[in-house]
């Protein structure tokens, strides 16, 4: 039950952003930002599992580590690395296919920067706030996506058609033990504000569950 609640909304917000509005596939190079986020594991766990080369940035060099245990091809510690010039020198200039951001702001522009011909960002959380100044000549000469969404906010019906759309292409995935939720810890629901102290320190990699 701790793994099942680690699962919808990790999964479906992968799913739909990453696949559905990303329309991430095999062979494309993909980056995930936050990589060790709950969101950020389960997307290099998918990605990686359906064929596609993951880049993860993470905060620390453990932490850029463990996104390579997970199945990212390179972990950037963005705090000593630049990912713009990481992913230049790796893929020789190709750049990425599809950037899952969760940060936003300052990181907009970047993520255009190292966009493949084609390439797609999704904006799925605003951690470097709602505002950025973009080149939109990036945009136009290299016929980008930039697109988000929110999960929350969607209606019931719509929510379930995304959760039909992962029991359809994920299930099988997660009965087969190609990705799994990561757990980082639990804590009873009488210490829910612990959990959030825990959150909110960043220290965790993987998915903070509460046990009734």
């Amino acid at each position: 039950m701790v793994e099942a609640a680690a699962i919808p909304e990790t999964y479906m917000t992968v799913w739909t952003n990453l696949f559905e509005r990303g329309g991430c596939k095999s062979g494309d190079r993909v980056l995930i930002h936050g990589g060790t986020s709950g969101i950020g594991t389960t997307a290099i766990q998918l990605a990686n599992a359906l064929g596609a080369r993951v880049y993860a940035t993470a905060g620390s060099e453990a932490k850029a580590r463990a996104c390579e245990k997970f199945g990212a091809v390179r972990g950037i510690d963005y705090r000593s690395e630049d990912f713009v010039e990481v992913i230049r020198a790796d893929t020789k200039g190709y750049g990425i296919d599809i950037t899952l951001d969760m940060v936003a702001g300052s990181y907009v522009q970047r993520n255009l920067d190292i966009a493949a011909v084609e390439g797609r960002v999704v904006t799925i959380s605003l951690l470097g706030g709602s505002r950025a100044e973009i080149n939109m000549g990036t945009v136009m000469a290299k016929r980008l996506t930039l697109t988000g969404s929110t999960l929350r906010s969607r209606t019931v019906a719509q929510k379930a058609a995304v959760a039909d759309e992962v029991r359809r292409h994920v299930w099988p995935l997660l009965a087969a033990g190609r990705v799994r939720p990561i757990i980082y810890r639990t804590f009873p629901l009488a210490q829910a504000s612990e959990a959030h102290r825990l959150m909110e320190s960043s220290a965790h990699i993987g998915k903070i569950v509460l046990t009734v």
